[in-house]
């Protein structure tokens, strides 16, 4: 009970405003956390059932969409050869880049974790740039380095006697240059997870086996590349999963195109030109949705691979 300014008492408080200062430190919670879930299922859960739904329609136009099952997959698999071309080429460029990418990244980090190197600090930042410049920037240079005539790497090559090559003008260089352009952008950020990883072994371990006779090849083989299993297998499947979303860097390069006899369509690529220049939706929702398998499938395959379940 409360007493007014005049000397009645006041009636406690009811409906909305009680049932608030009873319930208040219960709810504030939840209603802090409301504004992601919101967006959340407007923009992210929304629209991968949308477009799982639309995977078994032809849709024509905004508003007319005709039920055709699995008519859409059917001729994905089975008729479309853009789309196991586009296959290929992601992962040539996921081996491509994974069986280079790795090593190098390793022994960067190697050099990089070495007290014979001044100025760590300096070089771990510029090994880092390459990935955070934007890829419009990123895609734009490479074309200039990648120029038959005038580019950057073709002068370098012609020092050394070797012909001109045709990188973006030949359907036999095409993916070799987005390898050399990935390897530019995420060598770097590679090497630092491999670098957290070479910080986190403890060193009583590798002192343990030089005393035991072990020479700096046997340590490294027997003691540092096992114990940099956890993150030798993020580095890969981050290379792979991010190999088969691969658009913007082609896409770039190659001015909006598919490259010379689509030697430069990736997947999402495909999904794009079927979804926003042929607007043929309900297809570019099953393209989707077979990516999403083909990742699922090679992840499992990485898993079993580094034996993830034997720890």
């Amino acid at each position: 009970m409360q007493t007014t300014a005049i000397g009645t008492t006041a009636a406690p408080s009811k409906g909305v405003r009680g049932w608030w200062e009873r319930n208040e430190r219960a709810v504030i919670p939840y209603v802090m956390v409301a504004p992601f879930f919101v967006l959340f299922i407007i923009f992210m859960l929304w629209p991968v059932i949308n477009s799982f739904q639309l995977s078994f329609y032809e849709v024509s136009s905004a508003t007319s969409k005709n039920f055709v099952g699995l008519e859409n997959y059917r001729r994905l698999l089975t008729q479309d050869t853009r789309f196991w071309t586009s296959i290929w080429n992601n992962t040539y460029f996921a081996l491509g880049t994974i069986l280079l990418q790795v090593p190098l990244a390793l022994a960067l980090a190697l050099a990089l974790n070495s007290p014979r190197v001044y100025l760590r600090s300096g070089v771990r930042l510029a090994v880092f740039v390459p990935y955070i410049t934007s890829a419009v920037v990123v895609s734009l240079m490479f074309v200039m380095i990648f120029d038959e005539n005038y580019g950057l790497l073709n002068a370098g090559l012609g020092y050394l006697g070797i012909d001109p090559v045709p990188w973006l003008g030949s359907a036999t260089w095409a993916m070799p240059s987005l390898i050399l352009l990935g390897l530019w952008i995420w060598v770097g950020r590679n090497s630092l997870y491999f670098l957290a990883g070479l910080q986190s072994i403890p060193p009583d371990l590798e002192e343990a086996a030089r005393i035991d006779g072990a020479n700096e090849w046997q340590v490294f083989r027997n003691i540092t590349v096992p114990l940099l299993r956890p993150v030798t297998l993020f580095v890969v499947m981050q290379g792979v999963i991010g190999s088969y979303q691969l658009f913007a860097q082609p896409y770039l390069l190659f001015r909006g195109t598919s490259g010379p006899q689509d030697s430069a369509l990736t997947v999402v690529m495909y999904l794009y030109f079927n979804g926003f220049r042929s607007f043929r939706m309900g297809y570019a929702s099953a393209i989707g949705y077979m990516l999403v398998i083909i990742i699922f499938v090679a992840s499992l395959i990485q898993l079993y691979l580094f034996r993830i379940w034997e720890e």
